[in-house]
C-alpha cells in the first residue's frame, strides 16, 4: 500500500495559513506531509502541528537563497560553497525538532551555454560535506534532477546525469529522489526507471502530466505505477507534489482508494 504525504507547499492552498493546513491534511487522511521551505516559522511550531495531528514529515528542502531574486540553492555553484554550507547548518535543528530523515539539497541554476562538468568538482565536495555533517544527525540528503520547463537553468535535469554524481560523492546517506513527473518531462519510460534505480531512491514524487495537477489528470497512468512501487517492495514516501485545480479536498478523487479524501 502507498504511503502517500501531502506536499503543503502546494496543497490545500485555500488555507492561507500554512500551519492550518497540517490539520487539513490529517482530516484529509494523510499520514504524512512534506513541504519546501519551513523557515518563516519556528521549529517548534512545525513540531507541534505534527504531533498535534499524529503526522510524519517526510521531506523538506535546504535554504535555497533568495527565492523571489530567482536563487534555487547552492549545492553546485563554485563559490557559495560557505552559503551551502550555512544552509545545511539552518536545516538541522528543524530535522532534529520535527525527526525528519531526509532533506533536499537544491542544486542552482547554472548559466546557459557554460559546461556544467566545471561545477562537478564543488558540487561532489559539497554533497560530500552535506552527507558526513548530515550523517551524524541521521538524516539523509537527496538530490532531485528537475524538468528545463519548470525550471530553466537549473543544474540537475535528468537520472541519467545524477547517478554518476551520486556514486562519486560515495556516501551510503546521499540518494535519489525520484519525481516521477519531472522523469515523464524529460525522459519518459516511467516503468522501466522504477525498476532500473529501485533500492536507490527513499522519496518518490508525484503529480499529472502536463498541468502538474492531481495524478490522475494527464498522461501517467500512476495507479500501474503505484502497484509496481508496491511489487518492487519500495517503503518510503510518495510526496503529492502538485497544484490541485480547484479545492484541494474535492481532488482527492484518486486517492479514496488507498483511504485518502
Amino acid at each position: 500500500m502507498p504511503n502517500f504525504a501531502a506536499n503543503l507547499s502546494m496543497m490545500f492552498q485555500e488555507i492561507p495559513n500554512f500551519l492550518d493546513r497540517f490539520d487539513a491534511a490529517a482530516k484529509a487522511g494523510f499520514k504524512g506531509v512534506e513541504f519546501l521551505f519551513p523557515y518563516e516559522f519556528p521549529p517548534e511550531a512545525i513540531a507541534e502541528r505534527l504531533e498535534r495531528n499524529k503526522l510524519t514529515l517526510a521531506l523538506f528542502n535546504l535554504p535555497p537563497g533568495d527565492w523571489a531574486k530567482g536563487e534555487r540553492g547552492f549545492a553546485a555553484l563554485p563559490g557559495r560553497q560557505q552559503a551551502f554550507m550555512a544552509a545545511v547548518e539552518t536545516a538541522i535543528p528543524y530535522a532534529l525538532a520535527t525527526k525528519c530523515k531526509t532533506i533536499h539539497a537544491m542544486a542552482g541554476l547554472w548559466p546557459d551555454g557554460r559546461d556544467k562538468i566545471e561545477a562537478l568538482p564543488t558540487y561532489v565536495d559539497n554533497l560530500r560535506w552535506a552527507a558526513d555533517r548530515l550523517a551524524r544527525e541521521g538524516i539523509t540528503a537527496i538530490v532531485e534532477p528537475i524538468n528545463t520547463r519548470d525550471i530553466p537553468g537549473y543544474y540537475l535535469n535528468t537520472t541519467a546525469q545524477a547517478m554518476p554524481i551520486i556514486a562519486a560523492v560515495g556516501r551510503p546517506n546521499l540518494r535519489l529522489q525520484l519525481d516521477l513527473y519531472h522523469v515523464q518531462i524529460m525522459r519518459g519510460d516511467l516503468a522501466p526507471t522504477i525498476r532500473e534505480l529501485a533500492g536507490m531512491y527513499p522519496h518518490v514524487q508525484i503529480a499529472g502530466t502536463p498541468g502538474r495537477h492531481e495524478p490522475d489528470v494527464g498522461e501517467i497512468n500512476y495507479p500501474y505505477l503505484f502497484d509496481l512501487l508496491d511489487e518492487i517492495g519500495y517503503k518510503g514516501w510518495i510526496g503529492c507534489e502538485y497544484r490541485p485545480k480547484g479545492d484541494t479536498v474535492a481532488g482527492l478523487g484518486w486517492a479514496k482508494r488507498y483511504g485518502i479524501g
